[in-house]
């Protein structure tokens, strides 16, 4: 559901049960879409981490290519400051 900048500001209460019961709220100014309202529980799920850093890479379709990755070996580079 769309909602304008002033009637998500009159109906906050409504907007919040919306977005627990419906699913995201969208809110626009001027008639672009400038924010979503969400539950806290779609929330949390969104942006849940899913691993580290290390698992990220033990499962990266990559493993096990035959990338050759060399690093330079130029010297540093010269820095004012």
């Amino acid at each position: 559901m769309q909602w304008t900048v002033a009637e998500a500001k009159a109906k906050l209460s409504e907007v919040i049960q919306r977005a627990v019961k419906d699913g995201p709220q969208e809110i626009t100014r001027h008639g672009e879409p400038t924010a979503v309202v969400v539950s806290a529980e779609e929330w949390e799920r969104k942006t849940r981490r899913k691993g580290n850093l290390a698992e990220f890479f033990a499962n990266s379709p990559l493993r096990g290519t035959a990338l050759d990755l060399k690093r330079r070996k130029d010297p540093p580079r010269e820095m004012d400051l």
